[in-house]
């Protein structure tokens, strides 16, 4: 496993970071699995070196922590892992239940905290802006958690480039903590944050930590396979009900499937070896299901991609609307 800074902070993480989000009760989606069924996904991380864990209190409403925390307290160390989680989506209808108002992240991050069984979060981030509360106070509650030793670092995800601007300008202006990631959607059929947001991290020394980095499997397995029982509950739509591909996508998965067979290795290694790629890219989110997700993830790390395989897969990319609500 390589290792590297995120962003220009001193913190380090393990290039794949393992996405939690398919961890928790099983009754509220077909597809996560119980603690019992993910051990063998978190001892497969830590025999790779992937130390780098990501949660959010909204997944599994809250399951998802309880067994990332059963998981350290099991398998590994607490000062082994590098633990991340999210606030923003609706815990509970109470004034702090939900949001970033300075209540809601007093509340959540005590909530998670106590669900992760530990006192310190490494990575804490907003899950999606929030309109409805002033950027100064979100800012500030979020730099205050920090300074009261619950927080290490802070980090954002799935918003436009003007709102992560805007986010940052006022921290600088309040003397506060500014965000050292950006947790947002990019893999082959959705580049959309090379626009405008991959340049302001570049610029603002922030790495992106993708999420969906295989576009939920759909350029890990050949074009019309919806075999997977998350993919097959929900194949084509983003969580609004939203089109997620495109007809056009399908000379691109076409291209990760042929550069994967002519060099002997999955077409997830190749898709993740191409989000790898780009510099701001620090450490893509696999949420795996089967040890070998990981190991196929792993391998990227080794796969350097020729310039003729990086024009067969991008040239067919088409535009598309970014999933930030």
């Amino acid at each position: 496993m390589d290792y590297t800074r995120l962003g220009t902070s001193g913190l380090k993480v393990s290039r794949i970071c393992l996405g939690c989000m398919s961890f928790g009760d099983a009754s509220q989606r077909g597809w996560t699995l119980d603690q019992d069924a993910a051990e063998p996904i978190f001892r497969k991380a830590l025999e790779l070196g992937i130390t780098f864990w990501d949660t959010a209190n909204v997944y599994g409403h809250g399951s998802s922590e309880q067994i990332v925390g059963h998981a350290i307290k099991e398998y590994t160390r607490r000062e082994d892992i590098v633990l991340a989680t999210k606030l923003n989506g609706k815990m509970s209808d109470g004034p702090g239940g939900q949001g970033l108002s300075r209540r809601a992240v007093m509340e959540q991050v005590d909530a998670s905290l106590a669900r992760l069984g530990t006192d310190y979060i490494d990575l804490y981030q907003i899950h999606r802006f929030d309109p409805e509360t002033p950027v100064e106070e979100t800012m500030e509650a979020l730099h205050d958690v920090i300074k009261a030793g619950k927080v290490r670092y802070i980090g954002a995800s799935s918003m436009y480039a003007w709102q992560f601007a805007t986010m940052q300008h006022a921290a600088d202006l309040g003397g506060w903590t500014r965000f050292i990631s950006m947790q947002d959607q990019y893999n082959l059929i959705m580049r959309e944050e090379e626009r405008e947001m991959f340049p302001l991290l570049d610029l603002q020394g922030v790495d992106s930590i993708p999420w969906s980095p295989l576009a939920g499997g759909r350029v890990a397995r050949p074009w019309g396979d919806a075999t997977t029982s998350r993919g097959s509950q929900n194949p084509d739509t983003d969580f609004n009900g939203r089109p997620l591909f495109l007809d056009s996508d399908k000379d691109i998965v076409d291209a990760v499937q042929a550069i994967a067979e002519s060099r002997g290795v999955s077409m997830a290694t190749v898709g993740l070896a191409w989000v790898l790629k780009n510099d701001v890219v620090a450490a893509p989110i696999v949420g795996a299901t089967k040890e070998k997700h990981l190991t196929d993830a792993a391998a990227a790390l080794d796969v350097d991609l020729t310039v003729d395989e990086l024009v067969r897969l991008q040239e067919p990319y088409a535009i598309r609307q970014p999933t930030y609500f």
